[in-house]
């Protein structure tokens, strides 16, 4: 689930642009949207990965009620909001080598 969560993140930063989000009402300096997420929703950061034009993506969860949200941030420090949801699992699974199935 973590994996399709960073999966789903990065396709989501590739498809719209940080610049056009930062306009709508889900952006914010990056500190805020870290505290109110902690704060409001007792998640914390469980991954983090490299998008296009320098952008980070994140993934927010709280392990204890199960939401997480997903994050992507551009390099002047301002964060979108672009998913979140609920029943979020951190699973330990191995990865396989592209074109190797089971």
């Amino acid at each position: 689930m973590k994996l399709k969560l960073a999966v789903l993140a990065l396709a989501a930063a590739a498809i719209f642009p940080t610049a056009s989000l930062a306009q709508g009402q889900n952006c914010s300096n990056r500190d805020q949207v870290v505290e109110r997420l902690s704060e409001k929703y007792g998640e914390s950061r469980q991954s983090i990965g490299m998008a296009p034009k320098g952008r980070v993506v994140e993934v927010y969860a709280s392990l204890e009620t199960g939401t997480w949200t997903i994050t992507v941030t551009s390099p002047n420090g301002i964060t979108c909001l672009v998913a979140s949801g609920q029943s979020f699992e951190n699973l330990e699974e191995p990865i396989e080598p592209a074109g190797i199935r089971s």
